[in-house]
């Protein structure tokens, strides 16, 4: 309204004087009260919605900061947890690899030990073949000659009378002779 007023109070003072005071208005107290709004509006700009607007601001970037500290976070753990995963899958293979590499090397221990066992079964078979081979011989001779003397015995009392040790010498390596070809 005092917009309109004023291209009356340029054009015609007295026109603008009778349009005060028929609508009651009081130039001087609206111009008052324009510059005390001027004046509260000048120190709320500066006092008030300045340093809120700065607080806002700065609350801002800390949110904005916030969020991007919070997607990096994120791709962070999303690279650390496959790069765990591919540790974990590392670790799987090769603790496979050890535990076919520790059954290859078991395996293989146990046929040796197998071959070893062997080997001796049959070395400790030859062994008693032999030692039972030389006690069949010595059986043997001693049976030849335990026979023997037997048999110069058995002659002596069939024939009654006494061998001198030359004759019982010959008797016994014909006995012997005789048994050996038995």
């Amino acid at each position: 309204m005092s917009l309109h007023l004023l291209p009356l109070a340029a054009v015609a003072p007295e026109a603008v004087t009778k349009i005060t005071q028929e609508f009651g208005i009081n130039l001087p107290g609206i111009l008052s009260q324009m510059f005390s709004f001027a004046v509260v509006a000048f120190v709320l700009w500066r006092f008030a919605f300045k340093p809120v607007l700065a607080t806002l601001d700065e609350r801002q970037k800390k949110i904005q900061s916030g969020l991007n500290y919070a997607e990096e976070m994120k791709a962070k753990l999303e690279a650390s947890q496959l790069a765990s995963a591919a540790q974990i899958r590392e670790a799987q293979v090769k603790g496979q690899q050890l535990i076919a590499d520790a059954q290859k090397s078991a395996k293989a221990f146990l046929e040796k030990q197998q071959q070893e066992a062997l080997e001796q079964s049959n070395a400790a078979i030859a062994k008693a073949r032999s030692a039972i081979d030389l006690e069949k011989q010595k059986m043997l001779a001693e049976a030849r000659t335990e026979i023997a003397r037997l048999v110069v015995a058995t002659t002596q009392r069939v024939l009654a009378r006494d061998l001198t040790d030359a004759e019982r010498a010959r008797y016994n390596e014909s006995a012997v002779r005789e048994l050996s070809n038995v």
